[in-house]
């Protein structure tokens, strides 16, 4: 040791080497001890203990003869359960590590790939090699492929969550810590639970998942902090999370200070022009169903429907449904839950964000609403999707593709200098007039129908535009750098003038 060393360690002492020692230690001896928990489990699940077995199937018949009679339960567990499906578990560790790489966190978002790709090896593997049948109950309420043995649900909830948490707690203000790490075990216990409940699986699974996900994350962890000494950096308790130092760049938006300067007279706002627009639609609406028999709007309405009509080949047909599919619930919600975090990783902006959330939710507020008020029947030719449940007018495919892609272009068009942001224009017209083109093709709608998509595109985009100003920030960024170049270009100035003085 060193003479400058050494005097260091008379000032600090050997208490930070001790207090990481002993973290280290009761880490490793955690995950040790989770690792035997499950081999322990696994060896009484092939050796179907009696014990395990009687307390398994009581477990599945009790909870089954509680849930199976309320379907309305029943429901809410599936859409529950889903929380630790894989689509909404791939979603989220996707767009954490989109965001990380952006933000140039590549050792974390390497951290988020190599945990989560785990994961989903061990789940399949162990299922196969245990084979172990799902459980059998009296009244089944619901069914999941594979085998049993472990959870799935419960091993992929317990990694993906608990590394999200480990990655983005630095972010979190530090009061806050303990609640969202209760929060984050609240929904792992809840997605275990719901596939107890829902008959899909054992206690034993669910406990094997969990104890298997407590094993997986504590090693990845455990690997990290080892990585991190390596690279000289300095390693924490785990209450800071992963990387404490990464706080600021891996929180959404850090640069934005305050999210709408009036909120409450900009809800007031928001409210009364979506009373306006539903007016406007209901009035068109009423007008079209009911005043237009036996005039040029009506025969061009159904005219040019029934015109489609004769085009119609099998390949047309597949054609128009997949670009129907485009306008539809599942593929609008896709595109705006990759679009918004995109977003926060590139812009650190909240406010386009609730632009887009706004715009969506307003059309499908606005399109129930007013197509339950009209109550006009589709055009009568032959539908190819069959019995819709809402009525015709208007078109909410329409409407959903026009709101979301006319809110993308008006985001990204003054944000973007380089020459492919008119890309997002042409999709912006390209995608509303293919979904509209389709869904007459298909018989669903009147072009009247159309017209009503685009008035309650307008109205709603026009007044979200006044009311949020979601380039706010781009304006204020633009003003800022013109007064930097005014105050250098007169700096410049009296600085040649004092050498032409000279």
């Amino acid at each position: 040791m060193s003479t400058d060393e050494g005097r260091i360690h008379k000032v600090i002492g050997w208490a930070p080497l001790r207090h990481f020692t002993g973290r280290s230690l009761l880490g490793l001896l955690a995950v040790v001890a989770v690792g035997l928990g499950f081999g322990l489990l696994l060896l009484l699940v092939r050796l179907r203990w009696d014990p395990l077995r009687s307390l398994d199937h009581g477990v599945a018949d009790g909870l089954n003869r509680l849930v199976a009679p309320h379907k309305p339960v029943v429901t809410v567990l599936e859409a529950l359960t889903d929380l630790g499906g894989r689509p909404v578990l791939m979603w989220l560790v996707s767009v954490a590590v989109v965001l990380l790489l952006i933000r140039r966190r590549t050792r974390l978002a390497a951290y988020l790939v190599v945990t989560g790709v785990g994961a989903l090896l061990l789940d399949p593997s162990l299922k196969t090699l245990v084979g172990r049948l799902r459980p059998v109950v009296d009244v089944p309420v619901s069914t999941a492929p594979g085998n049993s043995f472990p959870s799935g649900h419960a091993l992929g909830s317990f990694v993906a969550y608990g590394a999200l948490l480990l990655v983005f707690l630095p972010a979190v203000a530090p009061r806050w810590r303990k609640a969202v790490i209760a929060l984050v075990a609240a929904i792992v216990v809840l997605v275990g639970g719901t596939r107890l409940a829902l008959g899909v699986h054992f206690l034993s699974d669910v406990l094997a998942g969990w104890l298997l996900g407590a094993a997986w994350l504590g090693v990845t962890a455990y690997a990290f902090r080892l990585w991190r000494r390596e690279v000289g950096s300095p390693v924490g308790p785990w209450e800071e999370g992963l990387e404490p130092e990464a706080g600021h760049d891996i929180t959404p938006a850090p640069d934005e200070e305050k999210l709408l300067p009036h909120p409450w007279a900009g809800a007031a706002e928001l409210l009364v022009g979506w009373v306006l627009t539903f007016g406007t639609l209901y009035v068109l609406g009423w007008a079209v169903t009911n005043h237009t028999e036996g005039t040029w709007i009506r025969s061009a309405d159904v005219g040019f429907v029934r015109w489609l009509q004769t085009f119609r080949t099998p390949s047309l047909d597949d054609l128009s449904y997949l670009w129907s599919k485009a306008g539809d619930t599942h593929m609008i919600l896709l595109v705006s839950l990759v679009f918004c975090p995109l977003v926060l990783a590139l812009w650190r902006r909240w406010r386009p964000v609730l632009f887009v959330v706004l715009a969506m939710f307003g059309e499908l507020s606005l399109f129930l609403t007013a197509a339950a008020a009209v109550g006009r029947p589709r055009p009568p030719v032959e539908q190819l999707d069959g019995q819709m449940p809402t009525s015709s007018f208007p078109s909410g495919h329409i409407a959903a593709t026009m709101c979301l892609y006319v809110a993308i272009a008006i985001l990204v068009l003054p944000r973007v200098r380089a020459w492919w942001r008119w890309l997002f224009v042409a999709l912006a017209v390209i995608m509303p007039a293919g979904v509209a083109l389709s869904r007459m093709y298909r018989g669903m709608h009147h072009p009247t129908d159309f017209l009503g998509a685009g008035v309650l595109t307008a109205c709603w985009m026009t007044l979200l535009w006044f009311v949020l100003r979601p380039n706010a920030d781009v304006a204020e960024g633009n003003r800022a750098d013109a007064g930097e170049l005014a105050e250098r270009d007169a700096d410049q100035d009296l600085t040649g003038s004092a050498e032409a003085v000279r």
